[in-house]
Order: structure tokens, then C-alpha cells, then sequence
């Protein structure tokens, strides 16, 4: 039987056939045209210690170039390049990563530095489910700016709630001297809302503060123990997994007495690596928690996977 529009049985086929595939690879053509978003990240990362949460902020990061200006100050450029190369991490430029802690024991809320300004620090503590006022202690570690930012603004103190500890080897060395803007616009002002420590104090329950001088006259770590689980809050013992870390004796342009801050690298990586304990480092790769192992008679960076999620 002829077919006089010239459309076979065949042709009807095929052709039904074509329909959905047309229908679907249209959608598909417009969803490869979705705008480019950049580079993201959470704002926060918690985990379990025993009976405490540890929940790491991000209050900013940042690209910094010329990365041997502050770090592998001592060695040649070669010596810079083939480390970074072993590592697959550019040498034109660096990311820097700011890392306040919140620690709840159940019974107290203590934040580990205040990050930025106060609004950095506030916004990552929402994003976390935490407001400032529920703070019930600021802990710092150290007084650089990026440390202390958060502390007040034109407003105020931040956490008007919260007690504010710090050493007292470090605020004396910056309060003898007007070098440090950071600390005459946000410590100095809020000098009496301070109380004082020295190493082996605790701030808190199962908290306790230890000497790691260096990097600033009287920079701090904490020690956190909870049922028998620790995680050292290291701040800027090291302030980057390789050029730092990995290299103890590199110099670092932010450490203040540079030798004393890599024989404090070294005493803290050994202490690390021999004990297993999990630290908080404020300039690590983001969420900024990792272990130190021994590498080639040398130290290497591991950050933490699903350890802590396990308690």
C-alpha cells in the first residue's frame, strides 16, 4: 500500500523514538549554562573531644603573595621552590586561613580567640547555631590583630557576657610598649575585663593553658581533655602545614624571638607526634585540624579525617 505523504511506518518509528531524546538534552544544554559560583566553603566544622563539641570558625581568608617574604626566610629560593614542589602547593602565592575555636563542655562556652573584627566573628558564630552573648569566656591566645579584632568594635566589647582571659607574660609585653596598634585599639581599652594567667592555669573544665613563647612573648596553647580524648588548641605555633611545620627552623617573618619560636615548634611537634593528639592550628589548611607525624626523620602535617566525628 503506498504512502502518499511519503512518511513510512519506519520513519514514524525512528522518529517517536528522537522525541525524548531531543526533550532531555535540551534542559540539559541549559543547565551547562548555570553562572560560575567561585570557590566556597563552610563557615564551620564541630566535632567530638569525650563529652565536648570543638567546633572550628572560619572568620576569613585570604591570598597572599610572595609567600617566602614570611616564611622559609633563611633558605635559598631553590631550597623554597623544591619543598613546594614536593608538596604541590605554589611558590607565587599562599592562602591564609583564620580559625577561632569554640569549646562546650556542657557547661561553659569558651571561645579561642576572636578572630578579625566583630562582625567576622559573630557572623561565623551564627553560622555555627551560636550567638556572642552566650559566650561565657573569651580565651586569647596571643595579641596580633587577627587574633584580637573581634574583641570590640565601635559598639563595644563584643561578648559583654563572657570573662576574657589571656597570659600574662604576653599582655605585660605589649602593654610595656606602644608597638602593637592591635592591642592599643582592642585590648588596652578593655584592660580591666582581663583576667591574667600563667602557664598551667586552667580556664575552664578539663582546660589548661601552656607555654609555647615565640612567635609572640608569650603566646599560648591549650590543652583540651575530655574522658580521657585530648586536642591541643596550638594557635600559631606553626603558622603554615609546610613552610612551618615541616621545616621547624624555617624563619617566620610574624615570630617575634625566631629562635625561640622553632625550638617551641619542635618541643610542641615532638609532643604531638609522640602522643597522637589531634591540634587546632589557626593558619591550617581549612578546617584547620590535623596531627603532626614524624617524616624522614622530620615532621609532616595529616589533616584530620573522621576521627573526631567519632568522639
Amino acid at each position: 500500500m503506498s504512502n502518499k505523504t511519503g512518511v513510512t511506518r519506519r520513519g514514524l518509528i525512528a522518529g517517536a523514538a528522537a522525541v525524548p531524546i531531543a526533550a532531555t538534552m535540551a534542559p540539559q544544554m541549559a543547565r551547562a549554562k548555570a553562572e560560575m559560583k567561585g570557590v566556597g566553603m563552610t563557615r564551620f566544622n564541630r566535632m567530638k573531644l569525650g563529652n565536648f563539641e570543638v567546633t572550628t570558625l572560619l572568620v576569613g581568608t585570604r591570598t597572599v603573595e610572595n609567600p617566602q617574604s614570611i616564611f622559609g626566610m633563611n633558605v635559598s629560593g631553590e631550597e623554597f621552590a623544591e619543598v613546594s614542589a614536593a608538596a604541590n602547593i605554589p611558590t607565587d602565592a599562599a592562602q591564609f586561613f583564620f580559625t577561632p575555636t569554640v569549646v562546650n563542655t556542657g557547661n561553659e562556652l569558651v571561645l579561642f580567640d576572636a578572630g578579625l573584627s566583630p562582625e567576622s566573628i559573630t557572623g561565623a558564630l551564627e553560622a555555627a547555631g551560636y550567638a556572642a552573648d552566650q559566650i561565657d569566656t573569651v580565651v586569647i591566645t596571643h595579641m596580633h590583630g587577627d587574633h584580637v579584632g573581634g574583641v570590640a568594635g565601635e559598639n563595644g566589647v563584643t561578648f559583654a557576657n563572657a570573662k576574657h582571659v589571656t597570659g600574662r607574660v604576653e599582655f605585660d609585653a605589649w602593654a610595656a610598649s606602644d608597638s602593637n596598634k592591635a592591642f592599643e585599639g582592642k585590648i588596652r581599652p578593655n584592660a580591666e575585663r582581663f583576667d591574667m594567667i600563667e602557664a598551667g592555669a586552667s580556664v575552664g573544665s578539663g582546660i589548661t593553658a601552656e607555654a609555647a613563647f615565640g612567635h609572640t612573648p608569650g603566646h599560648m596553647a591549650y590543652r583540651i581533655e575530655s574522658e580521657g580524648k585530648q586536642l591541643m588548641i596550638a594557635a600559631d605555633f606553626a603558622n603554615h602545614y609546610v613552610w612551618s611545620l615541616a621545616y621547624p627552623d624555617w624563619e617566620v617573618k610574624f615570630d617575634r624571638d625566631k629562635a625561640a619560636a622553632a625550638a617551641t615548634r619542635r618541643k610542641m611537634l615532638d609532643m604531638l607526634a609522640a602522643d597522637q593528639i589531634p591540634f587546632v592550628g589557626y593558619h591550617m589548611p581549612w578546617p584547620g585540624v590535623g596531627y603532626v607525624e614524624t617524616h624522614e626523620g622530620g615532621y609532616k602535617y595529616a589533616p584530620a579525617s573522621y576521627q573526631l566525628m567519632l568522639g
